[in-house]
């Protein structure tokens, strides 16, 4: 959480001056996700556990620049803090205490009424899921990603819609994370563009035999937030 914290600050602060020259475009988004799921620690349940329905704020940050061959970045982050319905002797089956940031390297290959962006990135995983025994098994992995993003404008009315997924399928780990939303441009000028969110996010994440066990989460649900275009 620190080292995402100094990134967003020195990547918004560093940046800001040549953003007011119009040289680089910093585009941020604030959003809160209400979400559900499932988590798992193999040796403990055979089944799925289902979590309480929770909710976090998302946050991302993205630098474009018009440099050719250098691709742009981009930082997403959210904390997923739940624990499931079940329980056993009073305790929940399962808590859940999960950093999950992405770090991420992107071209536009499209930037009109049609918008795409392609890249590779790594998606870092920081935390830790306890059973209702005591038993913790601590997380901190790193993993490569591949992104895409599209969006379609539609013309003279503000609105838009977008989709976006990372995905990893790389040392015994799979991670998809996919969401869809729309958008609500209502202030457009020389200065900002702000729009509003809403949308729906996927969050898969299977790790097989990790400390000796297969752990599994899956977390999903709707999402509304803010972005702003320097």
């Amino acid at each position: 959480m620190k080292i995402l914290k100094l990134s967003l600050l020195t990547l918004g602060m560093g940046l800001s001056g040549f953003a007011q020259a119009d040289f680089v475009g910093v585009k941020g988004e604030v959003g809160y996700w209400f979400y559900d799921g499932k988590a798992n620690m193999s040796s403990q349940f055979p089944d799925d556990q289902d979590l309480d329905q929770k909710g976090s704020a998302q946050l991302s940050l993205a630098i474009e620049h018009p440099i050719p061959f250098i691709p742009n970045a981009k930082i997403r982050y959210v904390n997923l803090d739940t624990q499931t319905k079940s329980e056993t002797l009073g305790q929940a089956n399962y808590k859940v205490d999960l950093d999950h940031s992405d770090f991420i390297l992107y071209y536009e290959l499209l930037d009109n009424i049609v918008s795409v962006d392609a890249g590779l990135g790594a998606t870092v995983l920081n935390g830790d899921i306890t059973a209702y025994t005591g038993k913790r098994v601590d997380i901190d992995k790193t993993y490569p990603i591949a992104y895409l993003s599209g969006e379609v404008k539609l013309p003279f009315t503000g609105l838009s819609a977008k989709g976006e997924a990372t995905y990893t399928n790389f040392d015994d780990a799979r991670i998809t994370d996919a969401l869809a939303e729309v958008k609500y441009k209502f202030a457009d000028n020389l200065l900002i563009d702000l729009g509003l969110t809403a949308g729906y996010r996927v969050l898969n994440i299977d790790l097989d035999n990790y400390d000796n066990n297969d752990l599994k989460f899956e977390f999903k649900g709707p999402y509304v937030g803010l972005e702003a275009h320097f």
